[in-house]
């Protein structure tokens, strides 16, 4: 079976937004409807050109060859039917991607297993995308084994897609925690960024929170700024949203505009928060004090398109 390749360009595509955003752009056709057949997965488990993306305690096997990095996919084998399988989805050409989830003595391989967080700048469009899609529905499959209603052991059904109680028959189906993150600024164009308890001296990093019930992703920005260093913020606007599969999160980037630069910080959420112009954060850089959030993260992408470009090159 064929299709169309997948695409999303012109998907939120003005100039205000981020592009290319690492793990948003899978292009891999979800093909959502061939969920439904009950025997796509035994098919596909004995088709020798079916591609298996292994998970093993959230790593997965890649090819590395310099700064190019590619997942080490394989042909299913016999054990891959009593582990749980995830469809993925299926490219241009109609190879079907299944993702196979191990358990620690499952791992084997002259390869590397590496995490997402560790490859997921450096792979491509598909690859990425793969690898967080597994990765997210292996944490969900992992602590959502019960029925909420009865308390029944669910099982898998749908391809991997849903859980269904064999006792009620109800489906329970996969969770994603919108998060908002923003990059404040002030009158004089200073960026706020500030420290978590749970964070070492020196991680600092923009704004984030988790939407509420009722709530529109404007309006959490709003709040979340407001609650923990206690400014007011106005002219909301969208830059880019990211999957964060760590280990259910959408994550939605904004930017937003202080009406006064006065921080009064919720100690129990934000330890230390900070207005700093760019030549202080390229001093910051250069010096050690500042630890830089990940290539692979919607902040780091934030946080650079503020100060203008790359941070590791800051000087």
């Amino acid at each position: 079976m064929s299709s169309a390749r997948h695409t999303l360009e012109g998907v939120s595509g003005s100039f205000e937004t981020l592009h290319d955003l690492s793990l948003a752009r899978g292009t891999l056709d979800r093909a959502g409807l061939r969920r439904r057949d009950p025997d796509l997965l035994p098919l596909l488990l004995k088709d020798p050109l079916t591609r298996i993306l292994e998970l093993v305690e959230g790593r997965a096997q890649v090819l590395e060859s310099g700064r190019d990095v590619a997942l080490l996919l394989r042909s299913p084998q016999e054990q891959d039917g009593l582990r749980l399988v995830v469809f993925l989805g299926q490219d241009q050409h109609g190879t079907a991607y299944l993702g196979v989830v191990g358990q620690a003595q499952d791992a084997s391989g002259t390869a590397p297993w590496r995490s997402l967080r560790e490859v997921g700048v450096l792979l491509s469009d598909q690859d990425a995308g793969m690898f967080a899609t597994v990765l997210g529905l292996a944490n969900w499959h992992a602590v959502h084994t019960h029925c909420p209603l009865c308390g029944t052991a669910t099982e898998p059904d749908q391809a991997g897609w849903i859980r269904r109680c064999p006792k009620d028959g109800t489906e329970h189906y996969p969770r994603t925690d919108p998060a908002v993150i923003m990059a404040v600024t002030d009158a004089a164009d200073r960026l706020l960024l500030a420290r978590s308890p749970k964070w070492p001296q020196g991680r600092l990093s923009v704004l984030a929170g988790f939407v509420e019930p009722g709530e529109s992703l404007e309006a959490a920005v709003a709040r979340e700024v407001l609650e923990e260093v206690g400014v007011v913020v106005e002219h909301v606007h969208y830059l880019g949203s990211q999957p964060w599969p760590f280990p259910s999160s959408l994550m939605v980037g904004f930017t937003g505009r202080a009406v006064d630069s006065a921080l009064h910080l919720d100690q129990e959420e934000i330890a230390e928060a900070v207005w700093v112009t760019r030549q202080e954060l390229a001093q910051m850089v250069a010096a050690g004090s500042f630890a830089i959030s990940p290539t692979v993260s919607i902040a780091r992408r934030m946080i650079e398109r503020w100060y203008g470009g790359p941070l590791d090159s800051a000087n």
